[in-house]
């Protein structure tokens, strides 16, 4: 039992830690490095496609992320019976979820569509709300991160 509880959490632990540090290095690395050096004809494309790949991953990290974090619940016996933190951690993961969705099925084909039609006001635009979303997801990701190791203590 203690293998498959540990199990599970390394592969929920890598799951946040792949969507959280991936959306850091877009957000602190790839996406200023791509503006150092990339006009809007290069950039943008570059961006489209580099998110686009990097949403299809997070979709499975997040699936991996519900499947072992309800396992985890269950094992321990329900809700009711695991600690405040792990109720804060799915809420603040629902509202990262919820997010995720809003990016990926509206913010992201929209900056799509804007980079096929070549349209680089609209699409540098699309971008800039999707580094907004971003950027709060990460701060919740980090709250996550604070919250399941100082929540343990507390």
């Amino acid at each position: 039992m203690n293998l498959l509880i540990s199990s599970l959490l390394c592969v929920h632990l890598l799951a946040a830690a792949f969507w959280v540090g991936g959306m850091a290095t877009m957000h602190f690395a790839v996406r200023p490095a791509a503006v150092a050096v990339l006009e809007p004809p290069l950039r943008l494309p570059f961006m489209a496609a580099a998110l686009g790949r990097f949403l299809g991953w997070v979709g499975g990290a997040i699936v991996l992320l519900l499947l072992t974090g309800f396992a985890m619940v269950a094992m321990a016996g329900g809700f009711a019976r695991v600690h405040w933190s792990v109720h804060a951690m799915l809420a603040l993961g629902l509202v990262m979820m919820a997010m995720y969705g809003h990016i990926r099925f509206a913010g992201f084909p929209k900056l799509a569509r804007f980079v096929a039609s070549r349209d680089w006001p609209a699409a540098g635009k699309a971008l800039a709300t999707i580094r907004m979303l971003v950027a709060i997801n990460l701060a919740l990701g980090v709250l996550v991160f604070v919250i399941a190791v100082v929540g343990r203590v507390m």
